[in-house]
């Protein structure tokens, strides 16, 4: 998949079968979608492409609102939509001016003369161009003058992604990661950068990289212990994370941390990806370290079980 971050990096293609949206999570209902623009490219030896934006419009339009969470960070959506065989991703910036174009003037000019568009496969409630006044009636009303094909998406496919996300985002904010991971069709995970602790965890005898995810947008899971598997370099390991402030030492920052089993490396400052496969446990705050690590031994004799 070739990846483009203005869609001036975009030479128009043959036959090209677009679609537009933000495609956060890449989960099972946004798969509907990726699999009809694959079936209406193959009739045609065409390629597909799909045009997201970043950052989030909402985060232009609504800097005020700090909410907003994601579900995937770009570069992850990137990786899902490379593995799913889409041909071509443009990620262009999204900024007022950009929103403030006519709904003739997005069609014409992005995408007719920059993406070259001859299929378009959008939502009945697909809103573009200035003051979201375009939508459907406008590409089809169009669609002969710029010599393309629409095809709408059903409105039972449009509302199974609206829900499944508004799911998927519910039940990792309250640690039901099974069902999440059932409508994303994939195990929920984090990318994030080793960086150096207090090395608490060492001294309790549970080692744990911390991660830092740089993206403040993407979505972590409520507070708790969690099974995963930990992909470092292409090698996975299983693990018990944790997410939560520490509160047996009173600690004042939200961590995200995991103890990898079997493994004893120096990888710091080095990005590593978490798998959430499991719910474990809520966050505890014990009467003392010693009853702490008499817990961590209890929940990973819970994720072994879990894991194996």
């Amino acid at each position: 998949m070739k990846v483009y971050h203005h869609i001036d990096e975009f030479e128009p293609v043959k036959n090209a079968v677009v679609t537009i949206g933000t495609f956060d999570g890449v989960h099972l209902g946004h798969r509907k979608i990726i699999n009809r623009i694959k079936e209406l490219a193959g009739e045609t030896g065409g390629e597909t492409v799909i045009l997201t934006f970043f950052p989030h419009p909402r985060m232009i339009l609504h800097p005020e609102d700090q909410n907003l969470k994601l579900i995937t960070t770009i570069s992850e959506k990137a990786d899902l939509l490379e593995e799913l065989g889409v041909d071509h991703l443009i990620i262009t910036p999204f900024s007022r001016d950009f929103s403030n174009q006519t709904a003739e003037e997005y069609i014409r000019d992005v995408l007719v003369k920059q993406i070259g568009t001859k299929r378009i496969v959008i939502g009945y409630d697909h809103r573009f161009g200035k003051d979201r006044q375009g939508g459907l009636v406008d590409l089809q009303r169009l669609a002969p003058d710029y010599d393309f094909e629409v095809f709408e998406i059903p409105e039972q496919d449009i509302n199974d992604v609206a829900v499944s996300s508004t799911r998927i985002r519910e039940a990792l904010l309250n640690e039901k990661i099974e069902l999440a991971n059932e409508f994303l069709g994939y195990e929920f995970y984090i990318t994030g950068k080793v960086i150096k602790g207090d090395q608490l965890g060492r001294q309790l005898g549970y080692p744990t990289a911390n991660l830092l995810v740089e993206e403040k947008y993407k979505l972590i899971p409520g507070d708790g212990i969690f099974a995963v598997k930990v992909c470092i370099e292409d090698k996975i390991y299983k693990g018990m994370a944790y997410i939560g402030q520490r509160p047996t030492i009173n600690g004042m920052t939200r961590n995200i941390e995991v103890n990898i089993f079997d493994f004893d490396q120096d990888i710091y400052n080095q990005t590593i990806r978490m798998d959430f496969y499991y719910f474990v446990r809520g966050d505890i705050k014990f009467n003392s370290l010693d009853e702490l690590v008499v817990q961590l031994g209890k929940d990973k004799e819970d994720v072994l079980k879990l894991l194996s």
